[in-house]
């Protein structure tokens, strides 16, 4: 077993690695690969490649650990680390060539999160963090947003890739829109994530996320002075819910009176 500290400079240096093999497939033409929930819930080949590669660098530092990947089966694993990726966060974002797209890699260890890096590829931002160290950004602390009124918090959501769940979804932001000062949806569950953390929002809410979504993101918000919630939402499958602690409880009960989440 390692600390979490040294779980996170593996997941640092794969991080780089899968980062630059992403910019390289940004350069060429992008192509969908396959699709997943729905005819717009596209794969493409760098989301496949950049996995591969992510999986062979761990497997190789630390072959009896678990895996947890979006594009591939899931591995099994006799350390008691498993580790959760998402080799592109914004995969659509990516196909279309808008620079929101993100590579994130978190280390669990018995069931927590303890490490976990977010790669903001377009722009070379890394978001890291540990427990027991601090969330930061290309090196330098963050910390949310100081308390501010709901109707002067900026929030950010994402929508489902299937018609009910988005019509679910589309319904819940038009109640909510009128409460904050606005709603942004850029694409990347990680990195919205961890635009709360360094205070660039004050909380975030979606339906249809899955570990690899959240889970370095999670982590480095709640070090940076967030709390979050993975619970279920209105359409009934895994929502998670991240703002400010000192500002969650409102939060938690705006979005869930515009009817993001389930009663």
């Amino acid at each position: 077993m390692s600390s979490a500290e040294e779980l996170l400079e593996l997941a640092l240096s794969v991080g780089h690695q899968a980062a630059a093999l992403v910019r390289d497939h940004a350069t060429r033409k992008v192509e969908v690969a396959a699709t997943k929930t729905s005819d717009i819930d596209v794969v493409t080949a760098a989301d496949r490649a950049t996995e591969e590669l992510i999986r062979r660098l761990i497997h190789h530092a630390r072959p009896d650990d678990a895996f947890l990947g979006e594009e591939g089966d899931d591995l099994a694993g006799t350390s008691g680390v498993r580790w959760i990726v998402d080799p592109i966060d914004g995969t659509v974002n990516f196909l279309y060539g808008i620079p929101e797209y993100a590579v994130s890699i978190a280390a669990e260890v018995d069931g927590e999160v303890v490490a976990g890096v977010v790669i903001d590829v377009a722009k070379e931002v890394v978001y890291t963090g540990h427990v027991g160290g601090v969330a930061a950004r290309n090196g330098v602390p963050v910390v949310v947003r100081p308390p501010a009124l709901l109707a002067h918090r900026l929030i950010a959501t994402g929508f489902n890739y299937t018609r009910p769940v988005r019509e679910i979804q589309a319904a819940a932001a038009a109640r909510l829109l009128p409460e904050v000062r606005d709603i942004r949806r850029t694409g990347s569950c990680a990195l919205d994530l961890c635009r709360v953390a360094e205070g660039a929002l004050d909380g975030y809410v979606e339906e249809g996320v899955h570990a690899w979504d959240h889970a370095a993101g999670g982590l480095i918000a709640r070090l940076a002075g967030a709390e979050t919630l993975v619970t279920v939402g209105a359409a009934g499958t895994e929502a998670m819910v991240c703002g400010p602690r000192h500002g969650f409880r409102e939060l938690l009960v705006a979005v869930r009176s515009a009817g993001f989440l389930r009663e």
